[in-house]
């Protein structure tokens, strides 16, 4: 696992609480990916509900607040497959 995954598991855990209703998977183009689901967060990559794909440091700028998930989307930073409404409940988790 990388290092940047490791990292991006470390902060979703902390922003994302056990229990969480649905199955996101977020890949972050030439790392790898990570899972939240009712179990929490961990470095895998299975079938999601949706998937967000983005690159590290779009990742990064979500997770930090510099960056607003739906910006990242519109601009094309952010992509999504899958459930738009398991997206937005995502986001307002990451806020």
């Amino acid at each position: 696992m990388s290092s940047v995954i490791e990292a991006a598991v470390a902060a979703l855990q902390e922003k994302v609480p056990d229990g969480f209703d649905g199955v996101v998977k977020f890949v972050l183009a030439g790392e790898g990916a990570i899972m939240i689901d009712r179990t929490g967060v961990r470095a895998a990559d299975e079938e999601a509900g949706v998937t967000l794909t983005a690159d590290a440091a779009v990742f990064q700028a979500i997770l930090d607040g510099t960056m607003n998930p739906m910006a990242a989307f519109m601009s094309g930073k952010l992509a999504v497959d899958g459930s738009m409404a398991l997206a937005m409940k995502l986001g307002s988790a990451l806020s």
